[in-house]
């Protein structure tokens, strides 16, 4: 099999190296960027960051596999693919510890702003002791939009820390307090009341077209006076200027934000300029995620060869 790893070869700190030592026998080649050509001569795609259109696959000579590593598909032409006869498949966050690892990094983005991380290093490097007096989770109510893997494993971390967790979820909302074990949860149309008792509001879905701009000014004012964001989904849930203005403004506190609206993100973008903490896309990225997701994309690959039934394939 010829396997397209479209990304530089060094991302993801060697992920293409490791992969291809998991399966010989195959020739592996890293497109270098995130900006797909032709897809003429592969049998298989790893599109990463890369968006996969109808334009792509009339490229594809021998394509049968469209194989993410992870869970995002939202730039592959997933119908064009289906007319085409060639399979797309995902790997879930909850299989692979990704949503283990993203859940770690929500937890860091929510201590690192209610404890000031700015401020304290400022503090450090002017010498100035005792300040500033961060913000104690205890008793604060956490407000998680998207309850699957990633919902799932921020609700048993963040179980030690006595807050208060409200949860939105599409399908059966009305189950989630039970199956889940949290307080209080509602469909999309109940965000306005977790908005407005949320001090931490973390996006944890994927940008389909029902959440795609959610977290819009409308949204961002019905926030909570002091209250923080975070976006560990994708960067088209939150419009960028949007987001600027409730910063501008102190329409919220502040902002962890994992990914962005357009990918790297500026670093001179003024948005920086207010009380944000950015992480380059990493929130999976970990050893335990990289072991995970590099298991699950080699098993494939071998079920694509031996023709059996592929994991986790969405077309």
């Amino acid at each position: 099999m010829r396997v397209l790893f479209a990304a530089p070869e060094s991302a993801w700190s060697g992920f293409l190296n490791h992969l291809e030592q998991k399966n010989p026998g195959h020739e592996f080649e890293a497109l270098g960027s995130f900006n797909i050509q032709s897809l003429a001569g592969f049998d298989v795609v790893l599109p990463t960051m890369s968006k996969i259109s109808r334009e792509h696959l009339a490229s594809a000579d021998r394509l049968k596999l469209i194989q993410q590593v992870g869970a995002g598909t939202e730039g592959v032409d997933k119908e064009a693919a289906q007319e085409l006869g060639i399979a797309v498949a995902n790997v879930p966050s909850a299989n692979t510890g990704n949503a283990e690892s993203v859940a770690e990094l929500g937890v860091f983005f929510m201590i690192a702003l209610a404890r000031n991380l700015h401020g304290l290093f400022r503090s450090v490097a002017q010498g100035v002791i005792g300040s500033p007096v961060g913000i104690g989770l205890k008793g604060k109510t956490v407000g998680i939009i998207g309850l699957g893997g990633i919902g799932q494993a921020l609700i048993q971390r963040l179980a030690p820390f006595d807050v208060e967790i409200m949860g939105i979820r599409r399908h059966q909302p009305e189950a989630a307090c039970q199956e889940l074990g949290i307080g209080w949860s509602g469909g999309l149309e109940a965000l306005p009341e977790l908005l407005q008792r949320s001090d931490f509001v973390i996006l944890a879905v994927p940008d389909v077209p029902a959440t795609h701009g959610l977290m819009g000014f409308d949204n961002l004012r019905r926030m909570k006076p002091g209250a923080f964001l975070i976006n560990l989904g994708r960067g088209g849930l939150i419009p960028r200027q949007d987001l600027l203005t409730a910063l501008e403004e102190k329409t919220i506190a502040g902002a962890g934000l994992d990914v962005f609206w357009q990918e790297p993100p500026d670093p001179d973008d003024p948005i920086f300029q207010h009380n944000v903490i950015a992480t380059p896309h990493i929130a999976g990225v970990t050893d335990v995620s990289a072991n995970g997701i590099r298991d699950a994309v080699t098993e494939n690959i071998r079920r694509l060869v031996a023709g059996e039934d592929l994991l986790n394939r969405l077309c």
